[in-house]
């Protein structure tokens, strides 16, 4: 592990160093994730991701790390990373392919962009579970919890720049067990559409959350604010999402939105004065 050689991209501003790994050397240590991680002292990233062999049928598989070194189940702008990453290094052919996660097999489709480095993609994040109501004593606010795949808490409320994200949102991982991404939404500009600041679980405030703006479409759209189609305004840029409501009540959707690459990046370990 004395060096690794990672490409980075982003998807609206949340960026992620990509690590492709086909025979799965196994997960990252924590400390060295967190040192890549820090942006002043590392490379800088939301999280790391590092791109395996696929099992159970799926063309590859995706290990995630947030920032804070530990595992998660899925993100929807990093599995879209890893889309590019995947192709340019051969071991997937687009328009489609699948990817194993932690939240199950996802499919991706994906589009070149007209400029080099740049792609569009999308991914059916399958069935949501929505969670009931919560009870707030202002009638301009909601709250309920929506899980796709990993667990989110939307809050609907005045407009997000004038809420203090950090304070709020690590304030809500002591109260949630095993922490939770928590999005401060509210409705517009325009006709269905959303402006958000999120809370990541195991990062902080992020630029922009996929999984976060599906979850926020999806609780919207129940709350009749939203058609089924929803442009999601994140900090970093606009995501879409499709909300599809079936005839047994189940809900799925699918994101939709940019991947930049940015770079490759060739990392001496002991340079970053760790020990792993």
């Amino acid at each position: 592990m004395s060096t690794l050689r990672f490409t980075k991209h982003h998807g609206a501003g949340n960026d992620f160093l990509v690590l492709i790994d086909p025979h799965g050397s196994g997960p990252l240590p924590g400390a060295l994730v967190r040192a890549l991680c820090e942006r002043r002292t590392g490379i800088g990233a939301d999280g790391v991701i590092r791109v395996i062999a696929g099992w159970a049928g799926a063309d590859v598989g995706m290990v995630l790390q947030n920032a804070d070194g530990l595992e998660a189940e899925m993100s929807g702008n990093g599995i879209r990373c890893l889309a590019q990453a995947a192709i340019e290094a051969g071991l997937v052919t687009p328009p489609w392919f699948t990817v194993d996660t932690g939240a199950g097999l996802q499919v991706i489709d994906y589009f070149e962009g007209v400029r080099p480095g740049t792609a569009e993609a999308s991914v059916d994040l399958g069935v949501a579970t929505v969670g009931p109501d919560q009870p707030q004593p202002f009638g301009d606010r909601r709250v309920r919890t929506v899980d796709v795949g990993n667990p989110h808490l939307v809050m609907l409320g005045p407009d997000p720049s004038e809420i203090d994200v950090p304070g709020i949102g690590a304030h809500l991982q002591e109260v949630h067990a095993g922490g939770i991404n928590v999005e401060f939404v509210s409705v517009g500009p325009e006709p269905d559409a959303l402006t958000m600041r999120v809370f990541e679980r195991g990062v902080g405030e992020t630029q922009a959350c996929g999984t976060g703006s599906v979850a926020a479409a999806i609780a919207a759209n129940s709350w009749g604010l939203v058609g089924r189609e929803v442009v999601v305004h994140n900090p970093g840029g606009d995501l879409t999402v499709s909300v599809e409501v079936q005839p047994d009540n189940a809900v799925r959707a699918r994101l939709r939105g940019p991947i930049r690459r940015v770079g490759e990046i060739v990392i001496e370990v002991d340079d970053l004065g760790i020990e792993v």
